[in-house]
């Protein structure tokens, strides 16, 4: 055998009174792995039973330690009646697969029950003795590590990055079982919870086996996710990107800047990022002399045999030089250089990255952001558990984004990601990234040389500047004077470590809803799909305005994300606004437009005017956003542009005999034009006004790091916040997400959907409902709930790193799916007792296990997934959360390696500094 699994019961704690008569517990403990159970002897009339239980030895295959996970249940003993559960806990074997990660799992685990919550805790120890396994045709991924975090792990270096990958997997939902109807809802539960952790191990296998087929070891951007069709099946699916890591010796990190310090300059790094927001300086970096960082030509191993190179007919025919006064020279340098990156890439089928970090020298030009949607019906599947189907439909959707990429002459696509929105039998398949362009040098195995690239270089259009995709106002760059670059940049990368900021940035929101009429089948698919083209084109629309009323000309770590309801879509964008050196000054945002000839109403709307006015020039003053005035002598003027026409707000009919469209992107302008067709215009300028400012000093945004913000503080607290509320009409929708949109200070995530009545209390109305959710940093003070000196609190943040600090060791990934269901809603302290308690819960657990496999911090955390779901005339409530995050070891950057943090505070409490939930 390969394997051999070895578990140990110690004891439990704070159990609950499970026999009434003498209020206390006769528990035993059934350890299950596999097809294997054993069980420990009863510990009579004890809440803190000592069990103390010799070793449980598993012989099982490697593929079963990745695939299975071990199932440990506490029980009440009864006599004459059958045992009571009192809870289970589930731990992940693969950490101690990985010969770098734990090599023993050990601590107290809090005891969850979906129905009550947690029980207590066990004390559990577990250990692997792998064997070596020579069979050639193996099952197993054993050693590939898993990251979530988006850029190259610290103390680790990139040997080589192989590109996309991608798996999924299907099964029969246990909720939507026709044994549902007898069995109780603990154990419909308990079905599903099982059945989810062994699709998660299962892709996971799957999609290390792809990357060992590759010659990788490691899946860096690691995005898990769960699709819950209904009675159509239940789909895991996950995405990532294949790497080469090699860890960084001692001696090598000793040269290293200290991660996350944001007060030094990076001069020599191999390919492991510093998000230091103190290198956006304006003057180049000292040139790479240890880099070892390269591509591997090998292909994506997708399950689809598509062909890779294609002839699109998006793709430009014409040469991708630069034009202008930038000289043949240069564009001949710039033609190679796409040419050779295109003939690395083109042997992979999707060159996607879900990177959204990267080394200096990475990235040579961004595109743009470039997107896909696609509306399927879940009920034309003819077979619910093969997986087939749905590949088609992803396969489809990456098609599209890569033909959008090969029109922005780009050849690869960074910060990618995929995400689902289903309701009913509908469901919107989206996938985003940014169109970029690569460095050649880096494709070359062994490139340990070349010159740094200047803080504008990634501004630069890619594309061909007399055949362009798009209408775009192009000027030269005003930081090298020779490239020309848009007037406006919107990608779903961070910002580069190189970028050349002026003043701070912020966090800049859309947020639309549409209602549609109720409809089934075809008939709701096709009303779905001709909403969607506007939603989005109207939520850019915002983003822009918003942008230029900030004054600023780039958004990065664009998101977007699209809810669907019976009645209504929601759309929400989110992203940090910064002003880029590089780019020119936006204009203001001047009104114009056919207008009645009334004296109030062109009061009215000069009064409009005079606000937008004052609110841009009081955002430079808040932002600090002054740039250096550049001459159009020295810069040089526009090039000329085609007589397109295009509007922002409103179109008039093709038919209408009124004044022709304004031109309102090209040509060279001192205002951004809004025009005013209809009383709606009125209204959707307006709303440019309402967010409230920020309180002086407090900053936000969704990107690792701050732009323009360099005094990090090491006193961080993630937070998370739910809210579940009824839509009486698109107004309270808005109103409730202003009313916290600007808590976080820094890499802040917001999801919400629109989510029914579970299949439980189908007589009730449906009623839609609207789950936003927002993690993100506060700066306060930490505030522990115990004083027991003896137990290290386990730090939890959304971002890659935690300031002061510095990463010494990654000890695998947490990834964890929790139920939870009530049927005494009101005695939990409704809505928001319920939820704050199931978040405080989750929070412990996910402690728990990272501290039990000797780590102290959670970074990269995420809760992917949060389906809430109500009936509160049978005082029934359920809520299914996924969260996910890399567990490591922490040392603060004045004490020696190897003495990580410790604060005071109980890993196994709810809840603890570092993690307050709010609902």
């Amino acid at each position: 055998m390969p394997g051999k699994l070895k578990v140990k019961i110690c004891a439990g704690r704070h159990l609950p009174v499970m026999d009434r008569a003498s209020d206390l517990t006769d528990a035993f403990v059934e350890v299950k792995f596999s097809n294997t159970t054993f069980k420990t002897e009863v510990y009579p009339k004890s809440l803190n039973p000592q069990w103390n239980s010799e070793w449980f030895k598993f012989e099982v295959d490697d593929e079963d330690l990745q695939d299975e996970p071990l199932q440990i249940t506490v029980l009440d003993h009864d006599t004459y009646s059958a045992n009571d559960a009192i809870g289970k806990v589930y731990i992940d074997i693969d950490p101690l697969l990985c010969s770098e990660a734990a090599t023993v799992i050990c601590g107290w685990f809090p005891i969850y029950d979906t129905i009550h919550g947690i029980r207590g805790e066990i004390n559990v120890s577990v250990k692997v003795d792998l064997f070596n396994d020579l069979n050639r045709f193996r099952q197993s991924s054993c050693g590939v590590k898993f990251f979530c975090s988006t850029s190259i792990p610290k103390c680790y270096k990139a040997v080589v990055v192989h590109g996309f990958v991608e798996e999924l997997v299907v099964n029969e939902d246990p909720e939507y079982q026709w044994i549902d109807r007898i069995r109780t809802p603990r154990a419909s539960n308990e079905a599903r919870q099982r059945l989810i952790s062994l699709m998660s191990g299962e892709l996971q296998r799957k999609i290390g086996l792809k990357v060992l087929e590759m010659g990788g070891n490691a899946v860096v951007g690691y995005l898990q996710c769960f699709d819950l069709e209904g009675e159509s099946g239940l789909v895991v699916r996950a995405i990532g990107t294949a790497c080469t890591l090699d860890k960084i010796s001692n001696t090598s990190a000793a040269q290293l800047p200290a991660c996350n310090s944001p007060s030094k300059e990076i001069k020599e790094a191999p390919f492991s990022e510093d998000p230091n927001p103190n290198t956006h300086s304006s003057g180049p970096s000292t040139p790479l002399k240890n880099q070892t960082y390269s591509f591997s030509p090998s292909k994506s191993y997708s399950r689809q045999s598509s062909s890779s190179d294609t002839d699109l007919s998006l793709t430009p025919k014409t040469g991708m030089g630069s034009g202008g006064s930038a000289g043949k020279d240069g564009g001949h340098l710039k033609t190679l250089l796409r040419q050779q990156t295109q003939s690395a890439l083109e042997q992979r089928e999707f060159p996607f990255f879900t990177l959204t970090s990267f080394p200096l020298g990475f990235l040579i030009h961004a595109g743009g952001v470039v997107s896909a949607r696609s509306v399927k019906l879940l009920d034309r599947i003819h077979n619910p558990d093969e997986p087939e189907t749905r590949d088609a439909w992803w396969e489809e959707i990456r098609q599209e984004i890569k033909s959008h990429a090969k029109a922005l002459g780009c050849h690869a696509v960074v910060g990618y990601s995929e995400s689902t929105s289903i309701c009913e039998e509908v469901c919107i398949l989206s996938a985003s990234g940014t169109a970029a362009v690569l460095n050649p040098k880096f494709l070359q195995d062994g490139c340990l040389d070349y010159t740094s690239p200047p803080s504008c270089g990634f501004c630069h259009i890619p594309y061909d500047e007399l055949n362009m995709p798009f209408p775009a106002h192009l000027t030269y760059c005003c930081n090298c004077r020779r490239q020309k670059v848009p007037d406006v940049l919107f990608t779903t990368i961070d910002l580069p470590i190189e970028a050349a900021v002026t003043g701070k940035g912020c966090l800049i929101q859309a947020r639309l809803c549409r209602l549609k009429k109720k409809a089934q089948g075809e008939a709701n698919a096709t009303a779905i799909s001709n909403l969607l083209p506007f939603m989005e084109y109207e939520l850019h629309t915002q983003l822009m305005n918003k942008l230029k009323l900030r004054g600023m000309n780039a958004l990065f770590g664009l998101r977007i994300q699209i809810s669907v309801g019976e009645n209504m879509l929601v759309g929400l964008a989110s992203a940090t606004g910064v002003y880029l050196t590089a780019l020119p000054a936006p204009g203001g945002i001047q009104i114009a437009g056919k207008t009645p000839s009334d004296i109030a109403y062109e009061q009215h709307i000069s009064n409009i005017q005079k606000k937008i006015n004052d609110t841009i020039s009081r955002n430079k003053e808040l932002y600090e956003i002054h740039p250096l005035e550049i001459s159009e002598e020295v810069i040089g003027s526009p090039i000329p542009e085609p007589r397109q026409r295009s509007r922002l707000l409103r179109s008039h009919s093709e038919s209408s005999d009124e004044v022709s469209e304004l031109d309102l992107s090209h040509g060279k302008k001192d205002a951004f034009v809004l025009e005013i067709d209809d009383a709606d215009a009125v209204e959707d300028i307006l709303s440019l006004l309402t967010d409230a400012p920020l309180p002086t000093g407090f900053y936000s945004c969704n990107t690792e790091n701050m732009p323009g913000i360099h005094n990090w503080t090491s006193s961080i607290q993630m937070f998370t916040t739910v809210r579940v509320f009824r839509l009486n009409n698109v107004n309270s929708l808005y109103f409730k997400l202003i009313s916290f949109v600007y808590l976080p200070l820094s890499k802040k995530s917001f999801a919400f959907s629109i989510s029914f009545v579970s299949h439980f209390t189908i007589s009730a109305p449906s009623l839609d409902k609207a789950s936003p959710l927002a993690e993100g940093h506060l700066r306060l003070r930490s505030t522990p709930s115990c004083t027991d000196s003896t137990v290290t609190v386990v730090k939890m943040t959304p971002l890659s790193f935690i300031p002061g600090a510095k990463i010494i060791k990654y000890l695998g990934i947490i990834n964890m799916f929790f139920i939870r269901e009530t049927t005494s809603l009101r005695e939990e302290g409704g809505v928001s007792g319920f939820l704050h308690t199931f978040i405080a819960e989750v929070f412990a657990m996910v402690r728990a296990h990272v501290a039990a496999l000797g780590g102290n911090a959670v970074i990269s955390y995420i809760m992917k997934e949060c389906v809430f779901m109500e009936n509160s005339n049978k005082n029934q409530a359920q809520c299914l959360i996924n969260v996910s995050g890399d567990a490591v070891i922490l040392i603060r950057e004045s004490e020696q390696e190897g003495v990580p943090i410790q604060t005071h505070g109980s890993t196994n409490q709810t809840p603890q500094s570092g993690g307050a939930p709010v609902s």
